[in-house]
């Protein structure tokens, strides 16, 4: 695998290499496995400018490292980027087009994104967008590499938006006993004025009681939970909850916690998903979450997931007891596509991007050889 350290040896790995497939930080092992190019050594911060609230890294910078220096000048990505502290770089996120939690009140990863400059397959260094805000109108490169999988270029240099971030932030958790009672009160919550920063489901999963003396107790069943997000002002956190918790009504089972980091770590760690499953990613909307549970719900076997965005996406941990085959039935009843995104068995994760005739069109144009994977 080579590891260039500018763009110059990105270009000349590029056209040295019959077939490009970019490893970022390894934390999506289906959509890495095979690579031929690591970014791993185009890495650093090029440009930050807290007042104007942008900043400018190469590709392969880890996310911690933009975390840390944006965490103390009082600012954040939005969006909750995934694995930042597993490894996950900026050229990945974009190129997966992965969002955390935090896309539920202020939009994914295109929605911060700026500006990038690219390889493209013939080895042209490419530049889309721009380092501000507002920017002139035309031919917009970088929301077409989000989530394109390196099929339209390497990307080498990123410009993101930031935010400034919440002083203090708080978790509602609310427990149901039925599926329907949860779905139901998460689109109330959607569509309320709550400005709730993330929205979660849980749902219902079995849990294993100790061995008993005479063999093992049945599994008991967790109750579906939701988890609520408040980030704001300090002294104004305490009413908003308030309010939170009249909206629930007599919901019960409510529990908050104001030191919800480790919660929300979690989340963006998938430290809910055991490491031999394989992890994939579903887009569906809130009312289509009770048919793909019934869907899951025929196996013996327990398949761990989570909703998030509202319930826009959901997340299953496939148990590698269970057969692969069995991905298909979700997309065939839910019409809907899915994209394994981290798999330990190395196999080629069905497409995320499919042949779109525009896509094709666009690939002819940044890699007309049909060198990028």
């Amino acid at each position: 695998m080579l590891t260039p350290t500018t763009q110059d040896e990105v270009r000349e790995a590029v056209m040295a290499l019959p077939n490009i497939r970019v490893r970022g930080g390894g934390t999506k092992t289906a959509l890495s496995a095979g690579a031929t190019l690591s970014m791993a050594g185009l890495c650093g911060i090029l440009e930050y400018e807290p007042g104007e609230f942008t900043f400018t890294a190469l590709g392969g910078t880890p996310l911690a490292t933009v975390r840390d220096v944006l965490a103390a000048n009082g600012q954040y990505l939005p969006f909750d980027p995934l694995w930042t502290e597993s490894g996950a770089t900026l050229g990945g996120t974009v190129s997966a087009g992965l969002s955390g939690p935090g896309r539920f009140q202020y939009g994914g990863v295109r929605d911060f994104l700026l500006g990038v400059r690219i390889v493209t397959g013939e080895g042209r260094a490419v530049r889309g967008g721009g380092k501000v805000v507002k920017n002139a109108a035309g031919f917009d490169i970088p929301k077409l590499l989000v989530g394109s999988l390196g099929r339209l270029g390497v990307i080498t240099e990123v410009t993101f938006k930031v935010f400034p971030a919440p002083v203090a932030t708080a978790t509602i958790g609310a427990k149901f006993a039925k599926l329907e009672e949860a779905v139901a009160m998460l689109q109330r919550l959607s569509s309320s004025r709550l400005a709730l920063a993330a929205l979660e489901l849980e749902p219902q999963s079995a849990r294993t009681e100790s061995r008993r003396a005479g063999g093992v107790s049945p599994p008991l069943m967790e109750p579906t939970r939701l988890w609520l997000r408040l980030g704001g002002l300090r002294d104004a956190l305490p009413g908003r909850m308030q309010r939170v918790r009249e909206f629930l009504g007599a919901t019960p089972g409510i529990e908050v916690m104001e030191d919800d980091a480790s919660l929300w770590r979690s989340a963006t760690e998938f430290a809910w998903a055991p490491p031999d499953h394989a992890l994939v990613k579903v887009p569906l909307i809130p009312g289509e979450i009770a048919k793909l549970e019934s869907l899951l719900g025929v196996h013996e076997v327990t398949v761990p997931r989570r909703y998030s965005v509202g319930g826009n996406v959901a997340w299953i941990a496939w148990p590698p007891s269970l057969d692969r085959k069995l991905l298909k039935d979700v997309p065939a009843h839910l019409k809907r596509p899915l994209q394994v995104v981290c798999d330990t068995a190395s196999v080629a994760p069905p497409a995320a991007v499919s042949d779109h005739p525009m896509l094709l069109k666009l690939q002819s144009v940044f890699d007309p050889q049909h060198k990028l994977s």
